[in-house]
Order: structure tokens, then C-alpha cells, then sequence
């Protein structure tokens, strides 16, 4: 896997990237958790759980539908958890809040923008230089995949973490998550169209 801290820079990358506003801290925080939880799974070694069955590391918390039961339970939380959808009111007026509750362009919002979080997690497992694969499909195949480019060392675990290993795994993460990410950022930053000035009405 790569490093818990790396799986945080796929939504840092898209909440800095968004309109402001776009992406209300809440959401964000939502984000950040849904794409560090598939790790929990490492509670399975204490289990004595084998790494390669569907409930060991990178099984079924690693696939799609585990994202898509994050997604879920983040409209669910959106449209009934709060009066106040997870979206922004200034900057994205069509997704403002109402009176009436949570919209459901909001809600959608919240669904989409935690399920593409919490598969980042996986792909980028995927694209790493050992360990298992990735159970994407789980349940309908227990199949472990691996990306076709596998560029990024994979994290050595907490004892380990602090070590050379450990150093060479965040450089390999800097170079071939932080660095690309932070690019596009400002990439896409720059291709936006400048915000029509206000004029003066006198």
C-alpha cells in the first residue's frame, strides 16, 4: 500500500482544485476518511486472518462496492444526518440549501465525491511494487489485480515505517502521487476561465 498519508492526497488534490466553496470542510473531512478507511483491514493480521482470504488486507474493503456502501452512507448522512446539505451556499448557488433540507444535486455531491475517495485507495494500491493485489471485484471474484504500471514502492508496515524503507516509500509516493496531483491542481487551476469582472453600475 502506499503510505495512510499518501491515500489523503487524491481528495486534498480534488478540494484544491474545486471552485472555492465547492467542497465544504465536512466533505472534505468525509473524503479524507473514506480514502484512508480500506486500511483498517489490517486489523486482520491480528486476527490471525490470512492475508490472501476476501476479508484479509486489500480484500473486500478494497473493492468497488465497499466504495460504493461509503457513498451511500454519505447521502444517506447528507440528505437525513443534517439540515445542511454538504455543499456550499455563496459559490455554487444551484446546489445552495433551503429551507426544505438537503437538495438532491447535494446529496449526489456528497455520494460521488466520497465514492471516487474511497476508490482512489484501491487504484493506487494497485499500482504498487508488492504485497497482494487489489480485490476490486470482490464479491463477484476474489481476484487480486494489479495495475499493468507499477511505479510506487509499496509501504512497508508501522514497525518498519520509520526506517530507510520507509524514507525511499515516501520520495517513491512524492514523486509519483504528490508531485502529479499537485500538477494537475495547478494545471486545471490555469485552463479556467478568469471570473467575469464586476462592473461599476455607476
Amino acid at each position: 500500500m502506499p503510505s495512510i498519508i499518501t491515500h489523503a492526497a487524491v481528495p486534498l488534490a480534488l478540494w484544491c482544485a474545486a471552485d472555492r466553496g465547492r467542497i465544504p470542510p465536512r466533505l472534505l473531512v468525509a473524503g479524507v476518511i473514506a480514502a484512508m478507511l480500506p486500511d483498517a483491514d489490517v486489523l486482520a493480521f491480528a486476527l490471525h486472518i490470512p492475508y490472501a482470504d476476501a476479508f484479509g488486507h486489500r480484500g473486500a474493503s478494497h473493492s468497488l462496492l465497499f466504495a460504493g456502501v461509503l457513498a451511500a452512507l454519505a447521502a444517506a448522512f447528507a440528505f437525513f444526518g443534517s439540515g445542511r446539505p454538504w455543499s456550499a451556499v455563496s459559490c455554487q448557488p444551484r446546489l445552495a440549501p433551503t429551507k426544505a433540507g438537503p437538495t438532491v444535486a447535494s446529496t449526489v455531491q456528497a455520494a460521488v465525491f466520497v465514492f471516487v475517495c474511497a476508490a482512489s485507495h484501491p487504484l493506487l494500491d494497485a499500482m504498487t511494487t508488492g504485497g497482494l493485489g487489489v480485490a476490486l471485484a470482490w464479491p463477484w471474484s476474489e481476484h487480486r489485480f494489479f495495475a499493468p504500471w507499477r511505479p510506487i514502492r509499496v509501504s512497508p508496515f508501522a514497525p518498519q515505517f520509520f526506517s530507510a524503507r520507509g524514507v525511499a516509500t515516501l520520495l517513491s509516493e512524492l514523486r509519483w502521487v504528490w508531485l502529479p496531483l499537485a500538477g494537475a491542481v495547478v494545471a486545471w487551476k490555469l485552463i479556467q476561465p478568469a471570473p467575469a469582472a464586476s462592473r461599476d453600475p455607476s
